[in-house]
């Protein structure tokens, strides 16, 4: 076993240094399983306590997960090979990436004062004026604003946070199907990932119930523009969500509002509703352009200082180049008028897939945002059937954890003139595999 795999080594670091080589060059693929332990240190002439060592501290850095009877695997998405998503074939209408339609998109211009040398940054990480036009963006909708911070995206928060906060083989509750970067960097963190089924609504009640019993430290959710499912929180589920939640007071929670200016719905948020540790987080990525990583969140003091701490001692701040940028654009009228007219284009473009499929009597889900998501039986034969008429469609899986089957379809450049054409062959390829379908 220990030649199949190419596993050497004789000390714990050395076998794991040996599988994590492997894994990064392709020999050991995602899924793939390892030896078991007793019969890998036969193999290798070591003690069984040495290989489970070795497994230990695999897991613990998100390159292998434990499956019980199922035994040791490389992870999905191991954190030494990024998965990706497939490479779009050539000639194809892309519809797989979630990505906001550009001509939706302000023109980035530069600031005018540049950076006038050495500043200290450390100590005024934050720019005081976009600080406060944050608050006047955030605090509106409900959101205690006393505590701000900045980042380099939300995956660079809540990475940082989670960091902070857990530790190796803690659990977080993670909305499934749920957006698959946020899966894999818990995975990448050495965490386990609990499922909590998604509807219309967003996070149901019931599935976070319990995943809160199963041990979860914290909750990565969306309010609205749920990606892929497209929910969005309405006041009675965020007030049954709330009610989960008090129960766990030490239970971080952390919201992302990834598409807040184009969600086209309102924010009914878990950050009011008397949390003891919260974090809303928003990016502009979806509204004001995909190279401005930057973060904005509102959170409680403890949590602030946990975060800001740790990005003291790595990148110390955000850019102020990049905050003058997203300053400018925040507060510019032109811009502001410009995100509430890709708001309406991205609804009317969404309901018409939406109401296209609903018309041929297939159910999809997307009450918000820039994605539609359509269950399916057979991912990979409604993804290849689309193909064969010219379209490129996400493929569930890397989405999922335990839920059904589905594909996703983002929405932002297609005009209700194509998502007729979409459903129409959507049903054809439907009626050519005979999978079954249904909301």
């Amino acid at each position: 076993m220990a030649t199949q795999y190419g596993i050497t080594g004789t000390t714990a670091k050395g076998i794991a240094a040996s599988v994590e080589r492997a894994v990064a060059e392709g020999a050991l693929g995602p899924e793939a399983p390892l030896p078991p332990v007793r019969r890998l240190a036969d193999d290798l002439g070591v003690s069984p306590g040495t290989v489970a060592t070795a497994y230990k501290e695999l897991r613990q850095r998100g390159i292998v997960v434990t499956r019980g009877r199922g035994g040791t695997v490389v992870a999905p998405a191991p954190s030494v090979a990024s998965r990706r998503p497939p490479r779009v074939p050539e000639g194809l209408r892309d519809l797989s990436g979630g990505h906001p339609d550009p001509a939706q998109l302000p023109a980035l211009v530069p600031p005018s004062r540049l950076s006038p040398g050495v500043r200290a940054h450390r100590s005024a990480p934050r720019l005081t004026r976009l600080e406060e036009a944050v608050r006047e963006w955030v605090g509106p909708d409900g959101v205690p604003v006393d505590q701000v911070t900045f980042a380099h995206g939300a995956l660079d928060l809540i990475g940082r946070l989670l960091s902070v906060e857990l530790r190796p083989g803690d659990a977080v509750a993670m909305e499934d199907p749920g957006y698959h970067h946020l899966l894999d960097l818990v995975t990448a963190l050495g965490l386990r990932s609990v499922p909590v089924a998604v509807d219309d609504e967003g996070l149901r009640p019931d599935a976070l119930h319990e995943a809160l019993r199963a041990g979860a430290r914290a909750v990565v959710c969306s309010p609205r523009a749920q990606n892929p499912y497209g929910g969005r929180f309405s006041a009675a589920r965020r007030d049954a969500l709330v009610d989960v939640l008090r129960d766990r007071p030490d239970v971080l929670v952390v919201e992302n509002d990834h598409a807040s200016a184009v969600a086209n719905a309102p924010l009914h948020t878990l950050a009011g509703g008397g949390l003891r540790r919260w974090v809303h987080v928003r990016t502009v990525s979806k509204f004001l352009g995909t190279d401005l990583r930057w973060a904005a969140a509102a959170c409680d003091a403890t949590t602030l200082a946990r975060h800001d701490g740790r990005l003291l001692l790595t990148s110390g701040w955000v850019s102020h180049l990049l905050q003058e940028i997203v300053h400018g654009l925040l507060t510019d009228d032109g811009t502001r008028a410009l995100v509430a007219r890709a708001r309406e284009t991205y609804a009317l473009r969404r309901g018409a897939l939406v109401d296209g499929l609903g018309e041929r009597g297939i159910g999809a889900h997307g009450s918000s945002g820039m994605n539609v998501w359509v269950p399916v039986r057979d991912e990979s034969a409604v993804v290849n059937g689309l193909r064969s008429y010219g379209w490129w469609v996400a493929a569930g899986a890397r989405f999922r954890l335990s839920s059904a089957p589905g594909v996703r379809i983002s929405v932002a450049e297609l005009e209700p003139a194509d998502a007729a054409r979409l459903a129409s062959d959507f049903a054809a390829v439907l009626g050519e595999s005979e999978a079954t379908y249904g909301g």
